[in-house]
């Protein structure tokens, strides 16, 4: 009964109230988690699945295919999609970073089973805002790493490349307002655009995903 409830309640009667809101679950790339499915956690305003059916046309993705995690609820504006307090408005849109194999070749696959956690920490000389903002007592600010339900695929490394070529053509995108990643990756992958923003101490760290949000 539970089952068949959850059934008529996820896709008979959500999506057309979401859509009333203005919003519409991801129709492109790939979650990286189906809780985020199971859970209403996936829908957008329309504009950010245009930009999704863009990226995941990109010939030059190869097989890395675009993974989403967390989005917004499908409706009420200013409701916190927890633990992610500015997800409530359609938006915003967390992704995946990019990975590759020992070889160079990039991935489909991530190094967590929830998409977070497992981080790029930054490298010697690097700009280090996670020890900045933890010895300021902001203790929640590398909390993900409680969230990865396990961590796998030990062998793939952080692609700078392929990270680099998905900010770059998200910046691309007029309607694109904000791109939070955490500072050391920002400095590491020569990205100067103003859009790239930094989130403050009091969100989480962005070294295990980027954050996107359109205007």
């Amino acid at each position: 009964m539970f089952i068949g409830l959850y059934f008529v309640t996820t896709f008979i009667i959500i999506p057309p109230l979401a859509q009333l809101c203005g919003r519409e679950k991801i129709k492109n790339g790939k979650p990286t988690n189906y809780m985020s499915v199971i859970l209403n956690r996936n829908y957008v305003k329309p504009e950010l699945n245009v930009i999704l059916s863009k990226l995941e046309s990109l010939a030059s993705y190869e097989n890395a295919n675009i993974h989403y995690l967390d989005a917004n609820f499908p409706f009420l504006d200013g409701f916190p999609l927890l633990p992610h307090l500015s997800h409530n408005d359609g938006k915003k849109l967390d992704i995946s970073l990019v990975y590759e194999s020992p070889s160079g070749k990039l991935s489909d696959k991530q190094k967590s089973v929830s998409g977070y956690g497992v981080f790029e920490g930054p490298k010697d000389g690097e700009p280090d805002q996670i020890a900045t903002c933890k010895k300021a007592g902001y203790f929640q600010y590398d909390y993900p790493k409680y969230l990865t339900f396990g961590e796998i695929n030990k062998d793939l490394r952080f692609s700078e490349k392929g990270t680099k070529l998905l900010v770059e053509v998200l910046l691309k995108f007029d309607n694109m307002e904000k791109i939070f990643i955490e500072p050391h990756l920002k400095s590491r992958l020569g990205l100067t655009n103003s859009k790239i923003r930094y989130h403050g101490c009091g969100a989480v760290r962005h070294d295990d995903h980027i954050h996107i949000q359109v205007k």
